[in-house]
């Protein structure tokens, strides 16, 4: 018996208090105004695992508060800013780590994990129907940038030297961790998140130097082009999606160990109302079990 699940990753900006700068605006982005629209997301979408990123404790109790009211409830594993969801009545929760990635790596100078939130969070799922084996692992990898080549000191903000070399490091730790579970389970595993960087960096081809292939590119009914990421930070939003190319987007969904033609749909759900709730669009899977 073959069983189809959706799996989400969504990145629901880490943000508890409304900002003086919407607030001068007539808008607000807190937590408490912005978990309604996460909520509706779901239910629009009804992913029957999510992995986030960026959620704070308080946005995780707000989204189970509001769960009551739901028609569709989900079980929430803990992972400090990167939880997983997932449907209870669909799904048996059969294993599970998280795992904090290190402030500092050999080697390589400066901090690369801001609040501690750079993590990942493995959970390995039975589907109850079918009885079939899956592990789902999201993540957010650190989100400066390496200097460009010929850049003078002093570096922008955003930019520290060893940045691509340290989100390499750190998928590392998870497909090496993901290789230890599919060992015991023999089974897919689906990996899923923030990856702050593009398909054509080091971290994302050292994934597929494993095995990993990108969900865009296994998808047999629709493939999805768009980015999904708008203008959405603290100094106010833009109603308008970024139209860049496909392989600068930094979230993804990447697969091991699924069979040829499992993976349907490679989609991301950007609709209008989602402008001031976060950033990032979540991007969701199809596959075929």
């Amino acid at each position: 018996m073959s069983s189809t699940i959706r799996l989400m990753t969504h990145n629901i900006w880490n943000r508890d208090k409304n900002s003086p700068a919407w607030e001068e605006k007539g808008f607000d982005c807190s937590a408490a105004v912005r978990a309604p629209s996460l909520l509706r997301v779901w239910r629009e979408t009804q992913p029957d695992v999510i992995g986030c990123q960026e959620s704070s404790a308080l946005m995780a109790d707000l989204l189970k508060e509001g769960m009551a009211e739901e028609p569709v409830d989900y079980t929430l594993i803990w992972g400090r800013f990167t939880p997983i969801l997932y449907r209870a009545d669909k799904l048996e929760l059969v294993d599970s780590e998280f795992f904090t990635y290190p402030d500092y790596i050999e080697g390589f100078e400066g901090k690369f994990n801001d609040a501690r939130s750079k993590a990942y969070n493995i959970g390995v799922f039975r589907v109850k129907e079918s009885g079939k084996l899956f592990i789902f692992a999201t993540t957010h990898l650190w989100w400066k940038r390496s200097p460009s080549e010929g850049m003078a000191e002093p570096y922008p903000s955003n930019c520290l030297p060893h940045s691509d070399e340290a989100r390499e490091y750190q998928i590392g730790l998870l497909t090496r961790a993901l290789e230890r579970f599919r060992e015991k389970y023999d089974c897919p595993a689906f990996l899923v998140g923030d990856l702050n960087t593009g398909y054509e960096s080091k971290a994302v081809q050292s994934a597929f130097a494993k095995g990993f292939r990108h969900a865009h590119d296994m998808a047999t009914d629709f493939a999805e082009e768009a980015v999904g990421y708008h203008y959405c930070f603290p100094d106010g939003f833009r109603t308008v999606y970024s139209d860049r190319p496909f392989k600068t987007a930094i979230d993804h969904i990447l697969v091991i160990g699924e069979k040829e033609g499992a993976v349907k749909r490679f989609e991301r759900y950007s609709p209008d109302y989602y402008y001031p709730i976060s950033d990032h669009s979540p991007a969701f899977v199809d596959v075929e079990l």
